[in-house]
């Protein structure tokens, strides 16, 4: 499966993404990388089963520039609600408070998070995405979410640490598509955690469709 990621920013470089999705070749699956969307045709995702946003809205990571304009949104809108899987990783949340309409399609963004800290993070009830998933504790950015609808998102997973307990995954459908949000992955370590390689593994194939 040939997979799109759109990442690296100002604040989360793109190698973290890259060397945590590295493991999951052995999976069969495919990462075609975009990093400037400067450079970045919109019309090219309509060829791809699975789009991984883990972006925040910056154009690059040496442009604060914000890239996710009303095009570009209603374009996310298209290609998810005609049935393309998306997949926001961490950052795919970040600045998109004031980004009305893929904000509607993640379910919720991102808002502050305290210093790193120590994160417990948990599975909450069953869903696809968490099968086989084990509870794990790691340094990592806590992010505090702002939920839209909350009666239109499925929390499976939380985060929880001294500042207290956050949702940390959901999963939601927009059209004929499915959206997925996984909010830990500051660090390369929590990418590469066997623990967080199942969620991205599952996550994957969920929004696929072949979970």
């Amino acid at each position: 499966m040939r997979i799109l990621v759109i990442c690296d920013d100002y604040w989360h470089p793109g190698d973290v993404v890259k060397a945590g999705l590295e493991p999951l070749k052995d999976h069969g699956m495919e990462f075609i990388y975009t990093e400037d969307m400067s450079d970045f045709e919109l019309s090219g995702m309509t060829g791809y089963p699975v789009v991984i946003l883990s972006k925040s809205n910056n154009i690059s990571s040496s442009s604060t520039k914000e890239w996710a304009t009303e095009e570009a949104q209603k374009f996310f809108d298209r290609y998810v609600s005609k049935g393309g899987g998306l997949l926001a990783i961490h950052s795919g949340t970040a600045d998109y408070r004031d980004a009305g309409i893929l904000r509607n399609i993640l379910g919720g963004v991102f808002t502050h998070h305290p210093e790193q800290c120590p994160v417990m993070v948990e599975a909450k009830g069953e869903h696809a995405v968490t099968r086989g998933f084990t509870p794990f504790n790691i340094k990592d950015e806590h992010y505090f979410m702002e939920i839209d609808n909350a009666d239109k998102i499925h929390v499976f997973l939380t985060a929880a640490s001294q500042h207290g307990i956050q949702p940390a995954g959901w999963t939601r459908y927009h059209g004929a598509g499915r959206v997925c949000v996984l909010t830990p992955g500051h660090n390369l370590d929590v990418w590469l955690h066997e623990s967080y390689q199942v969620l991205l593994k599952n996550a994957v194939n969920w929004c696929a469709g072949r979970a």
